[in-house]
């Protein structure tokens, strides 16, 4: 998994997907939360729909195999459009911390899923032990109230179908075996989740009319839209292809860790010992899961090799 780029994906997805629940707790004050994300995808699809006019022919959007649809469909309508309605209502009935550990049970479900559906994808008993690992640090970074996770009524339901229908599209990507490229899949798939979430919002009697946009709304809306609605899913989608999707669904991990950092530098908010505990966990649990980079395990075993043989003579 360790190389320059994937390392930049894998960064850039983290980091800008992390963003968004910052932004959310602005945007989702002034907004219903399935128009909140109907509207981000509706910036993002412009957004995209700019880059393609200007980047890509139609050749290389054109779908021409059933994997393409296929790939698409996972992309656009479960990845994206139905894994963000349920990630978005259920954050309206519980805490932060209790939405970030049911999410987080994402890169514990994906290997499921790739055991059943993607055989080149089974994860080893040491990359099990990192997946729980992961969560373990999750739970430190996010220490929710007991009783808050276990009273969540419908908010926890949801997020752990966020979390499913997240780790099944992304493993349905990978088995679609798609020709086109996973820009290209982005670039169809986040109008199909705007059309969605448009009709989820219409279907569960959303107001539209009235609604106030204060600048910090707007200023929300932007965040999600362009940066975690358009570059982020770029990004990500490329990220499993070229790591696959147990892997690239570690990043899930680290979406807490970018949330918490940047509540403490954007709204003041604090981070606890335990917090920090937690960010050591969760990226001992990732070495786990993706070994080390090259040069650092050739760095390792050079030095074992120079003290062993140092200790000999």
């Amino acid at each position: 998994m360790f190389t320059r780029r994937t390392g930049a994906l894998f960064l850039v997805s983290a980091l800008l997907f992390g963003g968004t629940f910052v932004a959310a707790k602005a945007g989702l004050a002034h907004i219903p939360p399935l128009l909140f994300v109907a509207i981000r995808f509706d910036i993002g699809a412009v957004v995209l729909a700019a880059f393609a006019a200007t980047h890509l022919s139609r050749a290389e959007l054109r779908p021409r195999t059933v994997g393409d649809v296929v790939g698409i469909f996972a992309t656009g309508v479960i990845v994206i459009g139905l894994t963000n309605a349920l990630l978005f209502v259920g954050q309206q009935h519980v805490t932060s911390g209790v939405a970030a550990v049911i999410f987080s049970l994402n890169p514990i479900l994906t290997p499921v899923f790739a055991a059943l559906l993607l055989s080149e994808e089974r994860l080893s008993v040491r990359g099990f032990a990192g997946m729980a690992l992961g969560l373990v640090g999750v739970v430190l970074v996010a220490n929710p109230d007991s009783a808050a996770l276990l009273g969540g009524g419908l908010g926890v339901p949801l997020l752990f179908a966020a979390a499913v229908t997240s780790a099944l599209g992304a493993v349905m990507i990978r088995r679609s075996e798609a020709t086109l490229s996973s820009t290209a899949r982005t670039i169809w798939g986040v109008p199909l989740a705007a059309v969605l979430s448009h009709g989820l919002s219409y279907a569960a009697g959303e107001p539209v009319v009235g609604l106030s946009m204060p600048p910090v709304a707007l200023a929300a809306l932007v965040y999600v839209g362009v940066f975690s609605g358009a570059i982020a899913y770029l990004t990500y989608f490329a990220l499993i292809d070229e790591a696959g999707a147990t892997r690239a669904n570690l990043l899930f991990y680290f979406v807490p860790v970018v949330s918490a950092v940047g509540g403490w530098v954007l709204l003041g908010e604090t981070i606890s010992l335990l917090a920090v505990v937690g960010f050591v966990v969760i990226f001992a649990g990732f070495l786990l899961v993706s070994g080390l980079p090259p040069d650092v395990s050739g760095a390792l075993k050079r030095g074992v090799r120079e003290r062993l043989v140092g200790s000999g003579s």
